[in-house]
């Protein structure tokens, strides 16, 4: 699994636009060709560049991305490659080109994932107490710990039926928004890792999702604006602060995707885990223990 830290950097601004992060191919016409221009543009990448990592040429780039030419099964997944497009987006690359889907897409509840979900399960009880979840692509989540049963302790019921959702749930006025203390500067994040993610995959429901968080109300000022954190401050990331019975517990979150995934459900899965970020939050969670 990959471990990319969440937060390595304090955004100071989450814009809140219509149609925030759109994505390759949006408001382009039909076919593999403006798909692929659209991919390869958002990567920054010229034809001539993108021939040479897929052993191609400039010509034979242009051709496909102007409908001149169709590409072989294979050319369309080795362009993808070196384009890094989502797994997802790799099949419709394939459906634009004429050719079947390459990657399967598993309901998380077939017999086939059973030894995934019971190694996500054991995984996340692991890091008990500190809190974990796996959520899918568009922040529905799949499985907690009791760390996180924790911190929603007094959450109302409303925002806890099924589909629970991370990012409404967070960032809801009537959900943990208002026991973090810089909801604005982990706000911002949230919504600007939101944003990337929006650029990186053409969804529609999880732009849907960016539009009605970034429409939650922010307060004024943050209660913590101005205080001193009860520890080191943790400059390699920015931290989430949360009240929690009279105590402000502080956590550092890390994010875990699957590396070279072959499913669309498996590429969309990640694990989310809060580590303590000072020495108070330690010392209370490994009271939890005894």
């Amino acid at each position: 699994m990959t471990i990319v830290a969440s937060g390595a950097a304090a955004p100071s601004t989450a814009p809140a636009r219509k149609g925030a992060g759109k994505g390759p191919g949006d408001g382009v016409g039909e076919g593999i060709g403006p798909l692929l221009r659209g991919w390869r543009e958002q990567r920054r990448v010229s034809q001539l560049e993108l021939a040479l990592r897929a052993d191609s040429s400039a010509r034979h780039i242009s051709f496909i991305e102007t409908g001149r030419s169709r590409p072989s099964e294979e050319m369309v997944l080795r362009l993808a490659e070196h384009l890094d497009v989502p797994v997802r987006e790799r099949n419709a690359l394939l459906l634009a080109a004429g050719y079947a889907p390459h990657f399967k897409e598993t309901p998380l509840d077939d017999p086939s994932m059973d030894a995934l979900r019971e190694g996500m399960e054991r995984l996340i009880q692991g890091y008990e107490p500190y809190p974990a979840l796996v959520v899918d692509a568009t922040y529905n989540v799949l499985a907690a710990n009791r760390g996180i049963a924790m911190l929603l302790d007094g959450i109302p019921e409303s925002l806890l039926a099924p589909p629970l959702n991370a990012m409404r749930l967070t960032l809801h006025p009537e959900g943990l928004a208002p026991r973090i203390r810089n909801l604005r500067a982990w706000r911002d994040h949230l919504l600007a890792q939101m944003d990337r993610q929006i650029a990186l995959r053409r969804s529609e429901p999880l732009r849907a999702l960016y539009e009605e968080v970034a429409a939650y109300p922010v307060p004024d000022a943050d209660p913590a604006e101005g205080d001193e954190l009860p520890g080191p401050v943790p400059y390699f990331a920015l931290p989430m602060q949360i009240e929690h019975e009279g105590r402000v517990l502080s956590f550092i979150s890390s994010i875990s995707t699957f590396n070279t995934p072959m499913d669309v459900t498996v590429a969309e899965l990640a694990i989310e885990t809060f580590l303590p970020a000072d020495p108070a939050t330690v010392k209370y969670l490994q009271s939890l223990l005894s």
